[in-house]
């Protein structure tokens, strides 16, 4: 028994020095970039053999070398764990700035998550996620980014209701949602549900009061925001309120997933992925909590906003047929393009919303990649789609990365992967976006949530398109 055992680690450890050693061949081109492991903030074995086993079958040596890079940045670099009151909690920075994003920060542990059953640590790790967002959520649920304590911010003159625990208080519909599906998918995979307790289960009930608040069915609700700025996207109209809405069943959102103020209060992706979150949330409720009440108002404000997207997002466009709108008024007004943030139009079968063979959806999916969408960019050897934040001609490589995320098309995937290998300009690293035409003028040298989504895509491409990884691009 021990001479077996003696074998078969002998077996093991050879099978390991030879993928270190063609890892090796692979990046030896290029500089290392990736923070030495003395100096990472959390390290995980699963991700470290995962990396390994990836770099090995990844036969193009420059994305091999972004792999090993962008994947693991998340817990290399941006992530915070301690225990607080007896329970586990993780602050996770976005990146180059420090602070929390409710959205980011679920988006930047999401291709984790599988590996949470082969080490304890990093469960723990990402339930200190959970249970920092419902600390979160608890002192504002309109913000949408937090600071590791009371610090304050650069933002504290914004006519809202600032508080020094707060970064910013932008309003977003998709930040309560990412809160839900980061939960909905820890307990799918684990089983656990010590997280949620008490404080979660106010937590939740807030986020859907503030759901429905956001219908302004009576008034505005309680929320307002304006900015002393000369950028008018990071502002609201109407007095901080926004442009009248008519309400319709839809929830309100003042700002989009990229932060920028919304023309049209109703943002069609983010009701979709409320949809989605509210129906998760319902089979949380029921399952764990036993609160059938709350339950059945989650599933109803979930059919209530879903009837309301069926009945007025969709529009016909003279090319493309129908397609949805990325946002309405509820007065019959709507917002023909898409933006490279997830919540997209985009991104709709990624979030759970509908499948992506479904008809209007690849009508929606051939307007916004195409001239036909105001944000959309195509340069000498790049195309992608942009959006307001960061202005004209600058492509954000998650939009190439959620084109590939929801397509089917080997053809495709692989002209998705080619044009990423392109726009990391020599840093082996993501960026939040780059000229169409000079990758090399980029925006956000440390923008976390790209580099690990794009991680998630070569894992996908690994188990549904083996053969995209033998080639090189």
């Amino acid at each position: 028994m021990i001479h077996k055992s003696k074998n078969l680690l002998i077996r093991t450890l050879s099978f390991f020095l030879v993928l270190t050693s063609i890892v090796s061949g692979y990046a030896q081109n290029y500089p290392k970039v990736r923070v030495d492991e003395s100096k990472r903030n959390f390290v995980c074995q699963p991700i470290e053999n995962k990396i390994i086993q990836m770099q090995s079958r990844i036969k193009d040596p420059e994305l091999s070398w972004m792999f090993g890079n962008c994947f693991p940045n998340t817990i290399d670099q941006t992530v915070k764990y301690s225990i607080k009151d007896g329970k586990p909690t993780t602050f996770v920075i976005t990146g180059d700035i420090h602070a929390m994003w409710l959205r980011d920060c679920s988006a930047q542990v999401w291709p984790y998550m599988p590996y949470m059953k082969e080490n304890k640590q990093l469960q723990q790790l990402i339930a200190g996620v959970i249970n920092r967002q419902t600390a979160s959520v608890l002192i504002d649920p309109y913000a949408n980014a937090f600071n590791f304590d009371k610090e304050g911010s650069y933002w504290e003159s914004d006519l809202t209701k600032m508080r020094p625990e707060l970064h910013e208080r932008k309003w977003e519909v998709d930040g309560l949602c990412y809160v839900i599906r980061l939960a909905y998918n820890y307990w799918k995979l684990t089983g656990d549900t010590s997280c949620f307790d008490s404080e979660w289960q106010i937590a939740m009930k807030l986020i859907v009061s503030t759901f429905k608040e956001q219908q302004r069915k009576t008034d505005n609700g309680p929320y307002s925001f304006m900015r002393k700025t000369s950028k008018a996207s990071d502002t609201q109209f109407g007095n901080g309120y926004g442009n009248p809405i008519k309400p319709n069943g839809m929830i309100c959102s003042m700002f989009r997933p990229s932060d920028d103020a919304t023309t049209y209060a109703f943002l069609i992706p983010s009701n979709c992925f409320a949809v989605v979150s509210l129906r998760q949330l319902t089979e949380m409720e029921k399952s764990i909590k036993k609160d059938d009440t709350f339950a059945n108002e989650c599933k109803a404000l979930a059919d209530e906003v879903d009837a309301a997207i069926r009945k007025y997002a969709i529009v016909k466009h003279p090319v493309y047929g129908e397609i949805y709108a990325y946002e309405i008024d509820g007065f019959g007004n709507y917002l023909m393009m898409d933006d490279a943030n997830v919540p997209s139009l985009l991104s709709l079968p990624y979030l759970g919303y509908l499948d992506k063979k479904d008809k209007i959806y690849q009508n929606t999916r051939n307007f916004v990649w195409s001239a036909d969408n105001p944000y959309f960019y195509k340069g000498n050897t790049t195309e992608g789609i942009g959006g307001p934040h960061v202005g004209p001609d600058m492509i954000w490589p998650m939009s190439i990365i959620m084109k590939a995320l929801t397509s089917d098309d080997s053809k495709e995937i692989g002209n998705c992967l080619q044009l990423l290998k392109n726009t990391h300009a020599g840093t082996g690293f993501m960026h939040e976006s780059f000229n169409k035409d000079n990758p090399a003028n980029y925006t956000r040298s440390w923008f976390a949530w790209a580099n690990t989504l794009f991680g998630e895509l070569l894992i996908k491409i690994e188990k549904e398109h083996p053969e995209l990884l033998e080639k090189t691009y």
